[in-house]
């Protein structure tokens, strides 16, 4: 896939590095939102191998509450900026805003991720642009709900079927809408209107999300999925995260979207190794 100008072969799980510059993030909310402390994470995530930077400034943590455009874009542009003029990587953001998705475009992002798969207002049609522009792929991830709500009781019949039948949905969506098939990463959403069981399915299940031939992202990083499993704080999940992210990668995820650069990148060149011998 490329992004940009930027191509990536996934012959083995990419590592996304997140970088929250919000006051609010479930896990490290306020460490980053400022620029130098921004920026020096973004370069302690590069050193370890990071191929992705995520850059959110709306945290979509369950119960979180919308921010206004104008606060995101001032949180994230100067970032986004700032990162494409220092570091060769390639810069994600994460929102479901048109107009921070191509401010976002025009500072130097290359991938749109967003959360709740390009349904808010112009966000289609933007992301569309983007891609027949400047050969920025989208990554849509499904969500029961939203931030505010969605872990009120969420229900499936099937979690993983509900779930490959909306990727299927939004597929068909987003070619119609003119992306090209391989400009489109899909996201199960772990955490996003699911129960612990509905997560753990999720990843027991994990290869059912490969079969439309597209990259996969694994988000799972410090969630409640391990804390509430294991009864660790988040900053104690590091070991549930290795477990779950190599679980992910042997069922065939793309990219793992992390907090812990350097744990993921140990998951990564254990699969590398496991994907050349015989």
């Amino acid at each position: 896939m490329t992004f940009r100008n930027k191509k990536v072969v996934f012959d083995a799980p990419k590592v996304m590095g997140i970088l929250n510059v919000t006051p609010d993030s479930f896990s490290d909310g306020g460490k980053f939102d400022n620029i130098d402390s921004a920026i020096s994470q973004c370069a302690f995530m590069c050193e370890q191998g990071a191929t992705f930077i995520d850059v959110g400034g709306e945290s979509t943590r369950p119960g979180a509450t919308p921010v206004g455009e104008d606060e995101e874009l001032s949180r994230v542009i100067p970032v986004i900026d700032a990162i494409s003029k220092r570091f060769d990587v390639i810069i994600s953001v994460d929102t479901s805003k048109a107009t921070v998705m191509s401010e976002a475009a025009a500072h130097g992002a290359g991938l749109i991720n967003d959360v709740r798969a390009l349904s808010q207002p112009g966000a289609l049609e933007t992301a569309a642009e983007l891609a027949a522009k400047h050969n920025i792929p989208s990554c849509i991830m499904h969500m029961q709900g939203t931030p505010l709500t969605m872990q009120n009781g969420p229900q499936y019949d099937s979690v993983v079927d509900e779930v490959v039948e909306f990727f299927r949905q939004q597929l068909e969506r987003l070619t119609h809408a003119g992306f090209h098939y391989k400009q489109i990463m899909l996201d199960p959403g772990f955490g996003f209107g699911k129960t612990l069981d509905h997560n753990y399915q999720m990843l027991k299940h994990f290869i059912r999300f490969t079969e439309f031939d597209l990259p996969v992202m694994a988000g799972m990083s410090r969630k409640s999925m391990i804390g509430d499993l294991l009864n660790k704080k988040v900053d104690d999940r590091i070991a549930g995260d290795v477990c779950v992210n190599t679980l992910a990668s042997m069922s065939g995820a793309s990219v793992l979207r992390v907090h812990d650069v350097k744990e993921a990148m140990d998951v990564v060149k254990i699969i590398e190794k496991i994907n050349q011998v015989a």
